[in-house]
């Protein structure tokens, strides 16, 4: 985990002010907006260093949604320009601190499920609003980990159920035992 230095910031700082525009500049709901931005080519190369060294606006940030994706007025709401920008903020100090992609952040926290913390988780730190997220998650930042252990489970389950329905099968043909041999 890197420290948030001057970068960062003007990266947060960047990415929140897209959200916030957002609200009044592009078409879709907020929650579509926020799900094509994380996703998109746009938001990988504000992943890569050297990002921040190149002049860029809100304008720039929809027209590259709007070539990747196509333009779209899909959905009617649109959250508040305080809570897009915490919410683009926070995105963007999670995956430059964590250094991880924006996409594996959006895919640890969806746009309905930041919305819904935003009154809770507004006012903290950056850096404590995403451990309390992923408390709540209770992933801790390795939700691939939860995957691969909720699969060995279930795995086991289906084990299990295979050999008690093989022991059932087994002494229902075998009946009592045979003491003519």
């Amino acid at each position: 985990m890197r420290e948030l230095d001057k970068d960062g910031r003007l990266l947060c700082e960047m990415q929140g002010k897209i959200f916030e525009k957002s609200a009044e500049a592009y078409e879709t709901s907020s929650a579509v907006f926020i799900r094509r931005y994380m996703n998109s080519d746009y938001a990988g190369r504000m992943d890569k260093a050297g990002f921040i060294d190149r002049p860029t606006d809100e304008s720039e940030a929809f027209h590259a949604l709007d070539e990747q994706y196509g333009p779209s007025s899909y959905g009617k709401t649109v959250y508040s320009r305080d809570e897009l920008f915490w919410i683009g903020y926070l995105y963007r100090y999670w995956a430059y601190t964590y250094e991880i992609s924006s996409r594996r952040v959006y895919k640890t926290a969806n746009a309905f499920q930041m919305h819904s913390v935003y009154y809770i988780l507004h006012t903290m730190d950056p850096s404590a609003a995403i451990i309390r997220l992923l408390e709540g998650k209770n992933s801790l930042g390795d939700e691939e980990g939860l995957t691969e252990k909720g699969v060995r489970i279930l795995r086991q389950i289906r084990n299990s159920k295979k050999q008690k329905k093989a022991a059932d099968i087994i002494s229902e043909y075998s009946g009592p035992a045979d003491k003519t041999i």
